[in-house]
């Protein structure tokens, strides 16, 4: 990706300032830090803001982390876990290693906001934060993003296998995967306009580029030129072909020209009843932006198991 700074206009999703939400036992709330962390939010989005800077492609790799985050147990930070020898968290999961991104920045923020208040914001929080302040920083819609999530204890390297989609899904498994995270249908369409930025490793697209047929003759002669049937494994493409560091809904429009990089993608315009979804999305920036916030505060919501103890981390990678 490019490292330049990118600004787009907004689509504001406004939520009442005093919505409440109970998530295990705890109330999220967008004003959970105003008295005990004044500066937090400022704080995450100066941290965003500058890694973008110095590496545009963070942006999608913030969005991205929380997305893999939420989907193993609820948003409670437990993808931020390092293994140890007695313990091995998420990292290493086939859909997270070498693969999951954006750890340091994290850190980064965690660092600062401990200086400014100690043990006070959670990394689960500074996880959901960082992932809205990227996308507006690439131009995208914005959220209110309720606060007061704590962090986990512990991880699931097996769950994290089996619960974040694989870019080789089919529709229905993706619409199952989603569906066990209580998000709907359009909730997943919306949610995969994510990959209107960012950029995915030959491993990812090697099978839909020599095996998929709805897929635009060209647009994969051109793919299998960077990335052969064996070696080049890490070898980067766009996720969307034309603005992959600009928070747009062309990701749709590639989808209606077959061009979508991931197998994943092109499921989504494929012949079913899901078309019309990408077809709207592709139609209406607007809409896409106003479903997508929806969305996206919808995943930053779901609930960690019942009884699950949490704590605020004073280092994300390791419980206190």
């Amino acid at each position: 990706m490019a490292t330049h700074d990118i600004v787009g206009f907004s689509i504001v999703v406004v939520l009442l300032a005093t919505s409440v939400i109970t998530t295990a036992g705890c109330k999220l709330s967008p004003s959970h830090y105003q008295s005990t962390c004044p500066k937090a939010l400022s704080i995450v989005r100066a941290g965003v803001a500058k890694a973008i800077k110095n590496e545009t492609r963070t942006g999608a790799s913030l969005l991205r982390l929380h997305f893999h985050d939420c989907f193993v147990n609820g948003c409670d930070a437990s993808i931020l876990l390092d293994d140890t020898p007695s313990f091995v968290g998420e990292k290493t999961a086939a859909p997270n290693n070498n693969s999951v991104r954006g750890f340091e920045v994290i850190d980064r923020i965690k660092a600062s906001l401990e200086k400014e208040c100690p043990g006070v914001v959670s990394c689960a929080d500074i996880v959901a934060l960082a992932a809205r302040d990227s996308v507006v920083h690439l131009g995208g819609p914005s959220w209110t993003v309720s606060l007061g999530r704590k962090d986990s204890i512990t991880a699931s390297r097996s769950l994290a296998n089996t619960s974040i989609p694989p870019p080789t899904s089919n529709l229905s498994a993706l619409i199952t995967s989603f569906a066990a995270q209580g998000l709907s249908v359009k909730n997943m369409v919306a949610l995969s306009g994510s990959h209107t930025i960012g950029l995915a490793r030959c491993t990812s697209f090697r099978g839909r580029i020599y095996n998929d047929s709805n897929i635009d003759t060209s647009f994969a002669h051109k793919l299998q030129k960077i990335c052969p049937r064996i070696g080049n494994d890490s070898v980067l493409q766009r996720l969307d072909i034309q603005t992959p560091t600009f928070f747009d809904n062309l990701y749709y429009h590639n989808l209606l020209q077959k061009k979508g990089l991931l197998h994943s993608d092109q499921e989504l315009f494929n012949g079913s009843s899901v078309d019309s979804l990408v077809k709207k999305y592709a139609r209406d920036t607007g809409k896409f932006f106003r479903d997508f916030a929806k969305a996206m505060i919808k995943m930053s919501e779901i609930k960690p198991p019942k009884g699950s103890n949490g704590q605020i981390r004073k280092n994300c990678r390791k419980v206190n």
